[in-house]
């Protein structure tokens, strides 16, 4: 039996200058694959943590090989660039992580058209663009995939009453996702989606709830795990799928889920926006609400789900 490995792949990854793009860029590393390394920060800041430059350090140091690309993917100059960069150092592109995603929770008359433009053209558009470019590429690959980090496509009125806008930009990356599963099926290319079981300590929970809500999470780490197994699948043989992280483990028989907790011995955990079900260990954020700084917009990656089994289309 041939053991599942993305040794010499090359991941084109929005994003990844920290958090769960970062994650998913050093567990490839480890198997010695090409990490194309996509964000806009290539200074390091006293608000946000890591560079470009630094994840291509660390992808090096794992044992892979990296490309770091400063890339605004609003621009699709820029994008086009990376992808062409890319193909030009490491032959093609095997995997698209679509990670890179904006944060803007408030409601309607608090979200001005600048918000709502960035959040719509970084997640929807952003995803929808690095796909259509990098799918030349993909197109030529043995086992293509594209994994977005996105949730269930709930049409509930629930999602969309809080933060609209931002609803509207998150499910138009899976939609993105739905759509290219079904149109590049017959051609092989594998398009799926990937969301949280609980809130994920990135960042954005500086945003969302600071140590109390980081403290009721659970690391990047099992994000990085769930992409993993997705991306080592036959990509024929596993498309049109809306993936939840814990389930996805415990399907391919993992039991043990303790060393994710951010807080050692953790029993419950916050489900976060898009939750459509709950379980004794998650407590839903709107009971954390008092926690939560209105009027803040982030270009992040962090993300947090529905509480179940993973959902097929």
């Amino acid at each position: 039996m041939v053991t599942p490995s993305l040794k010499g792949k090359t991941l084109f990854i929005t994003g990844a200058s920290r958090g769960i793009g970062r994650a998913i860029a050093l567990r490839a590393a480890k198997d010695g694959a090409n990490i194309v390394i996509v964000a806009k920060t290539d200074v390091a800041t006293s608000k946000l943590a890591g560079t470009i430059h630094s994840v291509a350090e660390e992808v090096v140091k794992a044992g892979g090989q990296a490309l770091a690309c400063k890339v605004d993917l609003r621009n699709p100059a820029e994008v086009e660039n990376a992808v062409k960069e890319a193909v030009e150092r490491f032959g093609g592109i095997d995997i698209v992580i679509n990670n890179a995603s904006a944060l803007a929770i408030m409601p309607t008359l608090e979200t001005d058209i600048k918000r709502f433009d960035l959040v719509n053209q970084i997640n929807s558009r952003g995803t929808w663009l690095t796909s259509r470019l990098c799918l030349p590429h993909l197109l030529k690959s043995s086992n293509p995939h594209i994994l977005t980090l996105s949730p269930p496509l709930d049409m509930s009125a629930k999602w969309f009453k809080p933060h609209c806008g931002y609803t509207m930009a998150k499910y138009g990356m899976s939609m993105v996702t739905l759509g290219l599963s079904a149109e590049f099926k017959e051609q092989g290319v594998a398009c799926n989606a990937l969301w949280p079981l609980t809130t994920i300590a990135t960042d954005a929970l500086n945003i969302l709830g600071g140590d109390p809500l980081k403290n009721l999470s659970r690391t990047d780490d099992i994000m990085a795990d769930a992409a993993y197994l997705i991306l080592t699948q036959p990509s024929r043989e596993c498309t049109g799928n809306f993936f939840i992280d814990e389930d996805l483990l415990r399907a391919h028989g993992v039991t043990d889920f303790a060393h994710y907790a951010v807080t050692k011995g953790a029993t419950q955990f916050a489900a976060d926006f898009f939750c459509t079900r709950f379980s004794s260990r998650a407590l839903r954020l709107s009971r954390l609400r008092g926690k939560i700084r209105q009027n803040r917009l982030l270009v992040c990656s962090a993300h947090s789900a529905p509480l179940g089994h993973a959902h097929f289309w």
